[in-house]
């Protein structure tokens, strides 16, 4: 029996799951299938009711919230799938109405005109390894949150720090001899101060589990030939690994920093040429990493003992192409702030081109399967 191609478009939600299909052909019928619940079971009844009716079907949905279990499942029992980048979804820009069933229709016929474009999905193991890297970036961002409130809580009642260094043994020495006026402001205190404790401890846990499961990772090569790179340590390298998982898929450096929102935006007509900031679409937690990394390239190139250790179990190759990234992004950071460059505009440079030294060494760290 001849199979009839159908385009099965999924609005996904935490509850439910409404259903859009896209018969083959460009005057093909497209219909709303129905709601179901975001359940498993339903949604092997639906996939083998199409089938029964002598259906190959194509899924798609967008990447949000609820994850890739979905597209898991269905490629797990050999239906195509792919999850698509909501951003990257044509709009028309009058229509104003949204809703579920809008939606499900909307990529079923979108995704039979091939317009839709599919993001990377890392397998299971990766994203175990991203969820940990995420999970010591909240805790970060926890961390300096706590002590912001610690020290506007300082500065309402004037104690003022005496020294030069916060947050070393002497502040935290100087904080345990404060006196405040009432008793609820020690307490108060005291909460602030064993909060930022926790945020660190929490910190530090997160730290040493990622040193030591990322080892044990299919991302290790690469984990371990891009700290190869000034600036690129352990938390760096596991975040760009984890994040963007194969860096080979990538044909060209150019790709990956488009992918990475690190190339200039543009809104060129005619004989008018303008260029603007960065686009920062794609990755956010990469372009963060790195332009912080980039950080370590305004002083003279150099490799330290703590770099010299890190390229121990480094190929020889890769360590030459670490090297060839030093001289050019250490020249190129002195030439751009003495152009006048603001410190921003410098950094995010050469982050842009330390992704092209990233890719490089990619596509010399092959990868287990």
């Amino acid at each position: 029996m001849k199979k009839i191609l159908k385009y099965i478009g999924l609005d996904v939600h935490k509850n439910s799951i409404s259903i859009g299909i896209a018969d083959e052909g460009r005057n093909g019928e497209i219909r709303y299938y129905g709601k179901i619940d975001n359940n498993m079971d339903q949604l092997t009844k639906c996939i083998r009711k199409f089938i029964s009716q002598g259906a190959e079907l194509r899924c798609v949905y967008e990447a949000g919230g609820c994850g890739y279990h979905i597209y898991r499942y269905l490629t797990s029992n050999g239906i195509e799938c792919e999850v698509i980048a909501p951003s990257k979804t044509p709009r028309k820009s009058g229509d104003h109405l949204k809703n579920d069933k809008r939606d499900c229709l909307s990529l079923a016929r979108l995704h039979r005109a091939g317009e839709l474009t599919p993001i990377y999905v890392p397998n299971a193991e990766d994203e175990a390894l991203r969820d940990l890297v995420r999970a010591r970036s909240d805790a970060q961002n926890a961390h300096k949150r706590a002590k912001q409130q610690l020290k506007a809580f300082l500065l309402r009642h004037h104690k003022v720090f005496p020294g030069k260094a916060s947050w070393s043994k002497s502040y935290f020495n100087w904080l345990g001899d404060l006196t405040m006026a009432h008793p609820a402001q020690h307490i108060t205190l005291q909460e602030y101060i064993d909060a930022v404790n926790t945020c660190h401890n929490r910190v530090a846990r997160l730290t040493e589990q990622i040193s030591r499961l990322s080892q044990e990772s299919r991302l290790w090569p690469l984990i371990r030939a891009i700290q190869s790179l000034r600036g690129v340590a352990l938390i760096v390298a596991a975040t760009v690994a984890s994040e963007l998982g194969d860096i080979r898929r990538f044909e060209r450096p150019n790709q990956l920093m488009a992918f990475l929102g690190l190339i200039p935006s543009e809104r060129s007509s005619g004989d008018s040429v303008k260029k603007g900031s960065i686009t920062k679409a794609g990755n956010t937690h990469v372009r963060k990493a790195l332009i912080e990394s980039a950080q370590a390239y305004r002083l003279p190139a150099r490799i330290s003992s703590l770099l010299a250790r890190r390229q121990e179990p480094v190929a020889k190759d890769i360590c030459e192409l670490s090297w060839k990234a030093q001289l050019r992004l250490c020249g190129r950071y002195r030439r751009l702030r003495g152009r006048g460059k603001k410190d921003n505009v410098v950094k995010t440079a050469i982050a842009r081109e330390l992704v092209g030294f990233i890719w490089a060494i990619a596509m010399k760290t092959p990868l287990a399967a």
